[in-house]
């Protein structure tokens, strides 16, 4: 990455302070000096093998010589005040930078040199530097302690006192988990004063009752809050039986947490108090706030290192029993529980706080977002992760800031936590234009679901069928598969059901006749047990308890959804039906779900005999889709991480040549020509069909005979900057078949697009085969996409498409050729020969290679590829490409 160094940015160091890194130069002189002179005798024979009152001037004149090729300095700073510097140097050979590091004394064991390190090694890739060359003091056991732990590939050759050090710069999975891992743990110290404040400060609380304020300030005082609270006001010495301060600085004891809300205009001025006092984290719940009163409010945080949740938001609570903080305005307290929720719309919030409370699920922590400044979902996932009683995270984002990032923590957390998410942002409103078939291919709802898919998130459409799920997941273990077991005592309603589970991609099989057997001789006369299971109106609790454990018990389904409407046997007999199904004996290995079309709630938790509940639905749908859900999460469980090959053949370093070549000569990017296209696709082993460019009649006649194919034929394709569908513009001639036949469609195409055609592309004409298509487009918030489905000039209208974020695995490029509808056409489809999997499975690898590697390349569009059993071609390319500076979106900085 190259701008981080052009632009300042706010990491996070071991201990969760923020500091600053930025790029070092000449004005830095007389801090680089003290930074060494202030070391001790110690550190600075460690740092320059020897202790000499020159080294600091050296070391202070090399930083401030400006800018010169092969050089770069990083400093870190904190409170303004230089704590560490890290540099290097490109040694002749060109790949390799001799590499230095120096931590002001005081700040040692705390990441500095580490977080420098990884910054200076992002720089250097963006250079060109592939390793880094150290020489230390063998006893500096810190220095190489640092390197060591880096995740990067070191070798280490001892030469006397002296240990020369050489370090790989590749990021490979090893080291993007170090970072990972040091990320979380920085984050979640920094998050520890904003979600465990020992003690809260209430800033804008007002007289008068109706304020957003006073409302928090009452519920956190009413909520038995375990710290000391706080009220600042200019005149009153109580608000609410809380003891005032007219400043933040007059308060008896430093608040970690500050609660503003104060009229937009004050928020920034408020929080350079709070800074200033030493407060550590900041909930804004003001609204309103301009550009330039944001950017204040985020220097202001980013200046004295507080954490910030906001502004415009509900609030938050820690229900933890050390903590029992309800900083929120909401009606009523959040019961304590093991559900984790993150929102940015506080409407959200109520609502899933409200839904929640029916449900009788607690909570463990309750963040409102808001405009998401600072804290993102990405920071809460890492805090349930850590913080030892989450078992359920909730999630509302209408934006990510650092999608790639998310989806990694994600991917790791839903591991462990179950992750469900209200997938916000679906609606055609949202759709970009964009000119090529794979960039109107990739809506925000495909990406968003790519990126759901890939973490193990489990996306619901509504706020209803979030909860729905919450409930089963909470209540119940996780099914083995889709299968379910239908139980009625009405057959209507058992169709319905078993229609309602089809719908949500579930299976209701015919049970075997063993079963079946076992459970008549359970059931009243006239049930049957085929699949669904009519018990009749005539059961009993008894009769339904053996029926619905033996299903439950049994490895013929996977999930026991069981429909009882009210019957006048039952109200005649006295018989509660629903009392059998929370009385079954557990624990039970399958989930059992109840649906009760006379239910008044959507969803309630009913409680069960012996401990834990069961979900009851009042509609089979709901019920049907949270199962289907879980056994997504139970298949996404089940299946190994995947691993990015590396395909063979790849020239990464002539496709980044072509790409600075061509937007040298094109600043503002644009679509690459036909030869052009072709030697990039070719720099990834893309297989094209065969082509010759012509520029005149003459040529074209020349590259027919040349290209023609066994029967012939060949197809003309015109060609001008900007032509993107030939077919919706009539530029092309397919099935030619002679020479004449050529000069007339060149005569044709020449004749209808006049000079603005520069040439024609001259193909064989292609055998037959099934047209696909493939593509890539980078989203500028998610990054590369790879999309591939059904091809050909229907490709947009049918819109049978899927995609997935780039670097592909081998379980995505699996589920990118299985998930679109056209699929079984590659696998055989009555009867036709199955189309080359292998090679599919190389142009997907290869694609996203090709995305990975170029951040310029804007879209890629192979429409059709043609795929065959012998193997694929793609009869079509165009790639655009635009100026992007490479952006590595697991390095270690704050929003």
């Amino acid at each position: 990455m190259t701008g981080i160094q052009e632009a300042p940015v706010h990491a996070l160091l071991a201990d969760g302070t923020t500091v600053r890194i930025r790029r070092a130069g000449p004005a830095d002189h007389e801090d680089v000096r003290r930074l060494y002179e202030e070391m001790s005798p110690q550190n600075l024979r460690m740092r320059f093998f020897s202790v000499s009152p020159a080294s600091a001037g050296r070391a202070a004149d090399r930083v401030a010589g400006g800018e010169r090729p092969g050089y770069r300095a990083l400093a870190a700073e904190c409170g303004g005040r230089l704590v560490g510097l890290a540099e290097y140097e490109v040694l002749p050979d060109g790949g390799t930078a001799e590499v230095s590091v120096a931590v002001a004394d005081g700040w040692h064991h705390r990441g500095v040199g580490t977080l420098l390190l990884e910054h200076l090694a992002d720089a250097a890739r963006s250079a060109g530097v592939t390793a880094f060359s150290a020489d230390t003091l063998a006893e500096n056991h810190d220095v190489l302690k640092v390197f060591h732990d880096l995740g990067l590939r070191i070798t280490r050759r001892f030469e006397g006192p002296e240990v020369h050090c050489r370090v790989e710069l590749t990021e490979d999975e090893a080291y993007l988990s170090a970072v990972e891992a040091r990320g979380r743990v920085a984050d979640v110290v920094s998050l520890e004063p904003l979600l465990r404040p020992r003690a809260v400060a209430v800033i804008g609380a007002g007289r008068r009752p109706g304020s957003v304020g006073r409302a928090i300030l009452r519920n956190i005082h009413n909520g038995s809050y375990a710290g000391r609270l706080y009220a600042v006001h200019p005149e009153a010495e109580a608000i609410a039986g809380v003891h005032a301060c007219p400043s933040v600085a007059a308060l008896p004891q430093v608040p970690d947490l500050a609660v503003i809300a104060v009229p937009a205009a004050a928020v920034a001025e408020v929080a350079q108090e709070c800074g200033r006092a030493g407060v550590r984290a900041l909930l804004v719940v003001s609204a309103g706030l301009d550009t330039h009163q944001s950017g204040a409010l985020l220097g202001a945080c980013r200046a004295h290192g507080m954490r910030l949740v906001g502004p415009n938001c509900l609030g938050l609570a820690n229900t933890d029993d050390g903590v029992r903080l309800d900083a929120t305005f909401a009606a009523r307290h959040p019961g304590p529980g093991t559900a984790g929720v993150a929102v940015q719309s506080g409407g959200v919030g109520i609502a899933l706080l409200d839904g929640l409370a029916r449900l009788g699920i607690g909570l463990s922590t309750f963040v409102s977002l808001g405009d998401k400044y600072d804290v993102s979902g990405n920071d809460m996932l890492q805090w349930w992760e850590s913080d030892g009683h989450t078992d359920l995270a909730l999630l509302h984002l209408e934006s990510f800031g650092n999608p790639r990032a998310f989806s990694r923590t994600a991917r790791r957390v839903a591991r462990s936590i179950p992750v469900l998410t209200v997938d916000a942002g679906r609606s055609a409103a949202g759709r970009r234009a964009a000119a090529s078939h794979t960039a109107a291919a990739a809506t925000p709802t495909m990406t968003r679901r790519a990126l759901f898919t890939q973490a193990g998130i489990t996306a619901t459409r509504t706020i209803g069928e979030l909860l729905d799920t919450a409930a089963l997941l909470h209540a119940q273990p996780l099914p083995d598969g889709r299968r379910v077991a239908v139980v009625s005592n009405a057959g209507g309603a058992g169709v319905l059901a078993a229609d309602a589970c089809a719908d949500a991609g579930l299976v209701v099989p015919p049970l075997a006749a063993g079963l079946v057997d076992e459970l008549l001789a359970l059931l009243p006369d006239g049930a049957s047990a085929t699949n669904p299971v009519d018990v009749t109106a005539a059961v009993d609790e008894d009769r339904l308890r053996a029926c619905v454990g033996l299903l439950a018990r049994h490895g013929a389904v996977d999930t026991v959804l069981v429909s009882l409407v009210p019957t006048a046997v039952a109200a005649a007999t006295g018989e509660d039906l629903v009392r059998a199904l929370t009385s079954v004996p557990r624990p039970l290995a399958r989930p059992v779900v109840v649906v009760l079309p006379a239910q008044a709630a959507r969803v309630e938790l009913l409680p069960a005999v012996g401990g834990g509940t069961v979900p009851a639905y009042s509609d089979a749908e709901d019920a049907a889709r949270a199962v289907a859900h879980a056994a997504a999460r139970a298949d996404w469980l089940a299946r190994p991480a995947g691993t990015v090959p590396e395909p063979a053949g790849v020239d990464t370093g002539r496709a980044k040549s072509l790409t600075v070549a061509f937007l040298h000569g094109n600043p503002e990017g644009g679509w690459l020509d036909p030869r052009a296209t072709a030697t990039l696709l070719d720099c990834y082993g893309i297989p094209q069909i065969p082509w010759a460019w012509a520029r005149d009649e003459g040529e074209a006649v020349a590259a027919a005979e040349r290209l023609a194919g066994p029967d012939g034929r060949v197809v003309l394709k015109a060609y001008w900057p900007g032509l993107l569908h030939k077919s919706e513009q009539h530029a092309l001639h397919l099935g030619l078949q002679n020479a004449s036949e050529v000069r007339a469609a060149h005569r044709d195409l020449v004749a209808r697009f006049g000079d603005r055609m520069t040439g024609v592309v001259v193909q064989p004409l292609a055998e037959r085969g099934t047209e696909l298509f493939a593509g890539v487009v980078q989203d500028e918030v998610f990054g590369p996409l790879v999309v591939f489905g059904l091809g050909g000039t229907a490709t947009e209208l049918l819109a049978d498409h899927a995609a997935r974020l780039a670097p592909l695995t081998d379980l995505d490029v699996h589920d990118l050729l299985t998930s679109p509808r056209c699929s079984p056409l590659l696998f055989g489809y009555a009867g036709s020969p199955a189309a080359d999997l292998g090679a599919l499975e190389q142009l997907l690898h290869r694609l996203s290679r090709l995305a990975s590697d170029l951040p310029e390349l804007a879209e890629t569009d192979l429409n059709p590829v043609l795929a065959g059993p012998r193997g694929i071609t793609a009869l079509d390319a165009r790639v655009r490409l635009v100026p992007r500076h490479p952006h590595d979106p697991y390095l270690r900085r704050l929003r």
